[in-house]
This record gives C-alpha cells, structure tokens and sequence, in this order.
C-alpha cells in the first residue's frame, strides 16, 4: 500500500513512488527509484518538497503517514475545486518565458538520455516521467510557443537525438491546438512527439552520427527506427494508439513514397502527418552531423515546395500559422535595408513578427 509522508521522515532504503510538486521542481529526471544515496534526501529536502509517496511493498517502511485510499478521499472531496483552478496557463512575453524555457530544456535533455539507455537495455518507457516531461513542455508552449522550440533548435549535433524528440513533442502541442485539438487529446499528440523516435535507441552511432551521406545499407538500417520504436511502445504498453501511430508512421508521405509502410494519402491518420511535418522541420532547422541547420523561415520555403507530395495541406498550413512564416529565431531584411532576427510573433498578421 503507498503511504504518502514527510520528507522528514525518508531514509535510505525507502522506495519512491512519486514526489509530490512540480516536475519542474524537483532534482531528478525520474520520479520512482530507491533511495540508495544519503545525499538524495538532502537534495529532496533542499528542492523544497514536502512530502512524497512511498512504497513499502519495494523498500522501507515507515509508520505513521497517510495511506493510499485516505489520500483519495481528500482528492475526491477537493477534485470540483482544482478543476475550477485548472487553467490554460497565461500568455507571457518571449523575454519571460525563455528563463523556463532553457531549464526545461536543460531538464528535458537529461531525462531523455536516460530513457533512450534505459530502452537500450531492454527495459520499457517510464510513461510517468514522460508525461510530466509533456506537461511541463506543454505548459511552456502555452505560455509562449516560440520559447522552447527556439531553444531546442540550438541542439549540438551530439544533442540532436534527444532534444529533437523535445522540439517535435512542442511543435506538435503548438500544432496542434492550432487544428483545435484540446484536453487529454492534446496530451497524448505531445506525447507522440516526444516519443516518436525512440527506435534511434537502437540504430548504430556511427550511422544516427555519421557526418557523411549514408549508403544505401545505412539508409536501410535508419529506416528500421519507426519500427523498433513502434515495438519498445508497444511492448511496454504504457502509452496510447497516438503514439504508437505516429512512433511507427511519421516518415509516410501523402504520395504514398515514404515508409516504412508506403502508406497512401487516406491511410495516414491526423496524427501522423502531423508528426510528418513537426518531425521535418526541426529536422531541417538544427545543426546535424553532416550539415548546418536552414534559417527557420528557408526551411518553411522548402517545405512549401516539397508539400505537395510529402505533407497533408491542410496540416502544412495550420502548422504555418502555429510559428509564423518568418519563426522565431529568422534573419530577415527590414525595408530600411538593415538586418533583424525575428524575436516574436504577431498576433495580427503572419507577414508582420
């Protein structure tokens, strides 16, 4: 039975089900683990949480503390009150957000290496540590959409695996709350971005990093990532039908040429030809091995030329729409002949960042 106590009352051989607080606030990637290090309670106690859950059926025991099922009750009397205290997080300026932004970003990275080595070693997806990186991701977004997809696009190469898969997971939330998706819906879209290329776990360094084109027995070797990833998923049965679908189906093409399934326009769903485009443009905006990464508005250009074949219209232009046609972070030329990088978007106008 979990009992939730005191951070006062912790001890080394203790197993944590769950820190009670923010994500955000707390000095570890995950939530569940055994304490083994004296130094963790302290950082526990020094992160400011006050009380945590345990679980005695894994480690230590403590008496005292309040069980599982008294926990509930005070939820359910509470659980109208925190709904009406539910709310979209307010707009702030970009300036504001770029503070929160760069630690989620730094936390982001940490937590996502850790679960690309963990799926190496066979052990499933903690979809509780995923979800509160979607949480946090989605709230920032919410808060200002241009922040944190600005700052992951400045991912070194060696990064680029595991902040992409960051980048793609607030492209999508940005996405797709422009096509009106909302709620728990949108949560799983975000959690399809965040997870749809974890398959790379799997797929040899020196081709994910090789700074030259891949052969054609390197290309083949890439394009088994959508399918490994789709069976770590679905092995671990953790997540839902979203990300499985978009894990396995974000590289098909409306033209019916991508893979792995070749799949025609009508057989692609929503989801996955939105992780098509989400997927592509981060892609092509950061710094790879083997290239630099375009200026956020060339790589829009591009893609509206490659959209016929590759992307569902309707798509390409809400996800236009949700950064803008000049994104944060474009080199542009004012009228006065000078140059200026884009540091916001414009409510009014696309043409007017």
């Amino acid at each position: 039975m979990l009992k939730k106590i005191s951070v006062q009352h912790l001890r080394v051989g203790m197993f944590i089900h769950e820190l009670c607080g923010s994500w955000m606030e707390h000095p570890f990637w995950r939530t569940k683990f055994l304490l083994k290090d004296p130094e963790d309670i302290r950082r526990i106690v020094d992160s400011g949480i006050r009380e945590v859950w345990i679980n005695p059926a894994r480690g230590l025991d403590v008496s005292g503390g309040k069980s599982l099922e008294q926990a509930q009750a005070e939820v359910e009397q509470t659980l109208q009150a925190v709904a009406q205290r539910t709310e979209t997080p307010r707009p702030v300026a970009m300036a504001e957000e770029l503070k929160r932004a760069a630690k989620i970003c730094a936390k982001s990275k940490e937590a996502m290496v850790s679960m690309f080595q963990e799926v190496r070693m066979g052990k499933a997806v903690d979809a509780a540590t995923a979800g509160a990186l979607v949480e946090e991701i989605s709230s920032s977004v919410m808060r200002n959409p241009g922040a944190l997809v600005s700052l992951a696009r400045l991912k070194s190469a060696d990064d680029y695996t595991y902040m992409h898969s960051v980048a793609v997971c607030a492209l999508m939330i940005s996405l797709g709350r422009q096509l009106g998706i909302e709620g728990e819906m949108l949560r799983e879209v975000g959690m399809a971005g965040l997870l749809h290329d974890m398959g790379k776990a799997f797929t040899p360094k020196e081709v994910l990093n090789k700074p030259g084109k891949l052969t054609d027995e390197e290309f083949a070797i890439m394009k088994r990532h959508p399918v490994e990833g789709h069976r770590v998923l679905l092995e671990g049965g953790a997540v839902g039908d979203i990300p499985l679908d978009v894990c396995l189906h974000h590289h098909e093409k409306v033209d019916g040429s991508g893979y792995p399934h070749r799949l025609p326009d009508e057989k692609i769903s929503l989801y996955a030809k939105m992780g098509a485009v989400c997927d592509v443009y981060d892609a092509i905006t950061s710094n790879r091995p083997y290239k630099a990464g375009w200026d956020p508005a060339e790589s829009i250009r591009k893609m509206t030329e490659w959209s016929k074949g590759h992307f569902d219209l309707r798509v390409f232009q809400a996800f236009v729409k949700s950064i803008g046609i000049y994104p944060v972070g474009s080199l542009v030329r004012l009228e006065s002949g000078r140059l200026g990088v884009v540091c916001e978007q414009s409510e009014k106008s696309l043409l007017t960042p």
